[in-house]
């Protein structure tokens, strides 16, 4: 199967369909092997725009979920990000090229056996200087290593954590999903206080931990 093929027309096709998307979003994700990151019985479809299971009842989020949270992030060269979620690596790694050369993507995942697995995928495609992984709950943030610029999560929060809130520079940025069942995307910047911007609905696994669902 020409991988780089099907890469290169799923970019084409979320080109079209989502035109509001940064170019630059476009370039990281034509740079990252998603086929690399998922199952091998799953490599077949890594460049269909839908969620792919990876084990452990979670998912890789469908292409264009990525193309857009990042879009929304406006990642920049030298941002410190911290990515609640992290899954199999493959968000993290686009992120990773957004934010070359100077920046860095902490990514939390409270599943060893995933969390292995990323370590693994991120290491194997060249993103091991730009992305670290720890196995914790993504919940609490990391707080030894705030303040961040920009943080990702990517799971579905009960309400939005002020632990994670306060782990932005002021000027931040977060985008995390809120809900149980019908759950919101939101954009939040910190200023003062904070901008909690609504930006569509969405279906996510939900956040398990301290500041999450039980």
């Amino acid at each position: 199967m020409d991988f780089e093929a099907e890469r290169k027309r799923l970019i084409d096709r979320l080109r079209i369909r989502h035109g509001e998307i940064s170019e630059r979003v476009f370039a990281a994700m034509e740079h990252v092997p998603r086929h690399l990151f998922v199952k091998d019985n799953e490599r077949p479809a890594a460049y269909a725009d839908y969620p792919l299971g990876i084990g452990s009842d979670q998912t890789i989020s469908a292409p264009h979920m990525v193309a857009i949270m990042c879009h929304l992030l406006d990642l920049r060269p030298g941002h410190r990000v911290l990515e609640v979620g992290g899954g199999c690596g493959y968000h993290a790694a686009v992120m990773a090229e957004l934010v070359r050369p100077g920046g860095h993507v902490y990514s939390i995942e409270r599943i060893p056996a995933l969390a292995e697995k990323a370590r693994e995928n991120v290491r194997n495609t060249g993103y091991q200087d730009e992305v670290t992984v720890i196995i914790d709950d993504g919940s609490m943030g990391l707080p030894g290593e705030a303040p961040f610029d920009r943080i990702s999560v990517a799971c579905a929060a009960p309400e939005i954590p002020e632990v994670l809130v306060r782990q932005l520079n002021v000027g931040g940025m977060m985008i995390i999903p809120v809900g149980r069942y019908m759950q919101e995307l939101y954009l939040i910047t910190r200023t003062n206080g904070i901008k909690k911007e609504p930006k569509g609905g969405v279906v996510f696994v939900p956040l398990l931990g301290k500041y999450g669902f039980s």
